[in-house]
């Protein structure tokens, strides 16, 4: 039984999603994991990790069109706006989805269907460094 973990740094430029699945097998396939399991987190309150189609972007379009409807960027909605419009609105779609997720690896794969792929959804407007933490306990 082994534990390693490995940072990964994504460097956003504004709202949209970052697909992650390349960088994560990568670390996969080079510390030869066969079977476990491996927990990704965020260390942010502003922006989330989902998994989503990878396959038409369009998904991403109407994901990110979507929450922009629900949690709009009103700042006469919020008291907490210390860092423009999209600061209150960004803390409410982090807690709407995930700071952190969990996929199995089996047989040195990363267990995904096959439209699907791991994204950092970042929910603010202007540039940031953004890091996910991996966490694998497995063989």
């Amino acid at each position: 039984m082994i534990q390693k973990f490995f940072n990964l740094v994504v460097n956003t430029s504004g709202q949209r999603l970052y697909e992650i699945t390349k960088e994560t097998i990568i670390w996969i396939e080079k510390n030869n994991f066969t079977d476990g399991m491996l927990n990704m987190s965020i260390q942010h309150t502003s922006a989330s990790l989902i998994v989503q189609e990878n396959a038409d972007p369009d998904v991403q379009k109407d994901l990110i069109n979507y929450f922009d409807k629900l949690v709009p960027m009103n700042e006469n909605l919020y008291i907490h706006k210390s860092e423009g419009k999209d600061d209150m609105p960004a803390h409410i779609k982090s807690a709407l989805t995930n700071n952190q997720i969990s996929l199995s690896v089996r047989n040195s794969k990363l267990v995904l269907g096959t439209w699907q792929g791991i994204y950092l959804f970042e929910h603010r407007l202007n540039d940031h460094k953004r890091t996910v933490i991996h966490h694998y306990i497995g063989n």
